[in-house]
């Protein structure tokens, strides 16, 4: 019974439910895609948060993912994992986001290997108030938020994906379109600039941080069940 169990649970029959579901969802199956956007709705908003750094942003940002997603599920390769693919999609979203706004974002290694003297010093000066022992886990989830924030743009969305989502280095290689080595340095290096001011008490709150509330969850399906919804009558 035991090895039964842990057979079930394998990463091989997990893929194979994810297949099963892409593949539902690409044949027009909306409770499939809900079911997906319902697993990775927390990942893909953080990670358009990382990058964004505004929630409302993020949010259209993850839902304009999600139409781009459903639109080319039939070309997505049995061999990838869906993660990985949607997470991709969101960042190549939130990035472009940004260039339209701001084109000189495009130069992330410059912002990285220069970053301004006011950013440097609100990530190493100690903290005006810091919280008391006895209330800290709320208020220093608030504080690592606003210091994930002035992270420059490149050690930001390389330390979310890494230490908060957990993905691998080769994972957010594939993502971010950077070399692993690169991966590395940036996350390496935005995490000393956290331990700085945050000291020891930074890996407690990492998963805490940027909360995806059932709310926002709910209302990013809707709006885009809605579209989905909208786009299939225009096609009929």
């Amino acid at each position: 019974m035991l090895n039964t169990d842990r057979q079930a649970s394998t990463p091989s029959s997990e893929h194979a439910r994810e297949l099963e579901l892409v593949s539902r969802a690409a044949s027009g199956d909306g409770a499939a895609f809900e079911l997906i956007m319902r697993r990775y709705n927390q990942k893909l908003f953080r990670t358009a948060r990382s990058i964004l750094r505004n929630d409302e942003e993020a949010e259209d940002a993850v839902q304009e993912a999600y139409m781009r997603a459903w639109r080319a599920l039939s070309s997505f390769r049995s061999d990838a994992r869906l993660s990985t693919w949607l997470v991709r999609i969101v960042a190549n979203e939130a990035f472009g986001r940004l260039r339209r706004k701001s084109p000189q974002i495009i130069a992330l290694d410059d912002a990285m290997s220069s970053p301004e003297p006011d950013v440097q010093a609100s990530l190493t000066d100690e903290p005006a108030r810091r919280p008391e022992h006895a209330a800290m886990r709320a208020q220093l989830r608030s504080l690592l938020e606003a210091r994930i924030d002035l992270l420059p743009e490149a050690f930001r969305a390389v330390f979310m994906l890494r230490a908060v989502e957990e993905m691998s280095v080769e994972e957010v290689s594939q993502t971010l379109n950077i070399p692993e080595t690169t991966v590395r340095t940036r996350f390496f290096r935005a995490r000393n600039l956290l331990r700085e001011s945050l000291a020891s008490d930074l890996d407690v709150t990492l998963g805490e941080v940027f909360t995806f509330d059932g709310a926002r969850c709910d209302r990013i399906v809707a709006g885009v069940l809605a579209r989905i919804s909208a786009e299939s009558l225009d096609c009929a």
